[in-house]
């Protein structure tokens, strides 16, 4: 009897010292998950916190666009009303303006450098057809390290310079399938795949001087301009070779698998590059009036049979052969914008 007393003690004791065991294990837990939680916390707000301080460190002060617009402003002689922002290969519509002034990028306060072939890094005062305007020879992309608002900056600085009207021009890789090689694509729309996965040049402080919160893009390109361009082509003999169509950014520098195309081709793109969004967002934040074209310098690949591959060296050579016609074609439109003063 007195063994068995024995044994239901030592039980009861054991059945005890695991209840508290359990009972120190789960306080345990409990402790190790606050601790967790805690650490998890602290790092996403340091994450957050440096997230932040990126975004702000990528922007531009409204005093920094101006000592660079300034700067300009003291330098050359003419007043632009029309910028241009010339893509790869383009940059010779800056030779055939007169009263030529130009600027290297590196000269220019807060001026970011263009370290891709084809993209000459020199700003360009002149005259085109009577207008007085700006040509960038040469652009900047988020793919070469520019936060996008670097890649945005020169077009703030036109504005502060009174500039109205932004044209830019662009090499782009064809999707339509009934466009061909040495096409020019006024453009009509675009899609940015940067937008949507959250990357805007708008993102992060507004400044009311440059424009408002929240602006409208569903008239990013402005009908008028693109009547004035579709008239220009017509009276040039080019609407053999002219388009419209919706214009796709994707970030680079790769270029699109054929999957990619065939998804953007999906969801109704018709030409896709590496740049102009961003820019095209900044500009009608200014309320900018803005005219895009596209030189279609490559078909893109949609079928695993193809041997065709995109390379940048035949875009430029795409763009060499075509660019006196694009030429042609904005010096044509820009003596139209002249004839009436309610365009400009």
């Amino acid at each position: 009897m007195a063994k068995i007393q024995k044994c239901k003690n030592e039980n009861d004791k054991k059945e005890t010292f695991l209840k508290n065991e359990g009972k120190h294990e789960r306080r345990r837990m409990a402790y190790a998950e606050e601790d967790r939680t805690f650490i998890l916390s602290s790092l996403f707000l340091e994450w957050a916190n440096s997230l932040t301080d990126l975004f702000s460190s990528c922007r531009n002060s409204y005093e920094v666009y101006k000592e660079a617009a300034d700067w300009l402003r003291a330098r050359a002689a003419q007043r632009p009303r029309v910028a241009i922002v010339c893509g790869s290969g383009l940059g010779g519509l800056s030779d055939v303006l007169d009263n030529r002034t130009a600027f290297l990028y590196e000269d220019i306060p807060h001026f970011p450098r263009s370290s891709v072939s084809g993209h000459v890094g020199r700003l360009v005062f002149g005259e085109l057809n009577g207008q007085p305007c700006v040509c960038m020879q040469g652009r900047f992309h988020s793919y070469e390290g520019y936060s996008l608002s670097m890649v945005t900056f020169p077009i703030r600085v036109f504005f502060l310079l009174g500039v109205e009207i932004l044209i830019v021009t662009n090499a782009a890789g064809g999707l339509n399938p009934h466009f061909q090689v040495g096409d020019i694509m006024f453009i009509r729309d675009h899609i940015s795949l940067f937008g949507l996965g959250g990357q805007n040049p708008l993102r992060g402080p507004n400044d009311e001087r440059f424009g408002v919160r929240f602006p409208c893009m569903s008239d990013a390109y402005e009908q008028d301009l693109l009547g004035l361009a579709m008239e220009s082509a017509q009276e040039l003999g080019f609407l053999s070779f002219t388009r419209e169509g919706v214009y796709c950014l994707q970030a680079g520098p790769c270029y699109e698998t054929i999957a990619e195309c065939r998804l953007l081709q999906a969801l109704g793109a018709d030409a896709v590059g590496m740049s102009t969004v961003p820019e095209v967002i900044v500009a009608r934040h200014c309320g900018l009036r803005v005219l895009g074209i596209s030189l279609i310098t490559n078909k893109a690949v949609m079928s695993y049979n193809s041997q065709e591959k995109a390379n940048h060296d035949e875009v430029l050579r795409i763009s060499v052969v075509r660019a006196e016609a694009l030429q042609k074609l904005v010096t044509h439109l820009l003596g139209k914008l002249g004839e009436s003063t309610n365009s400009l």
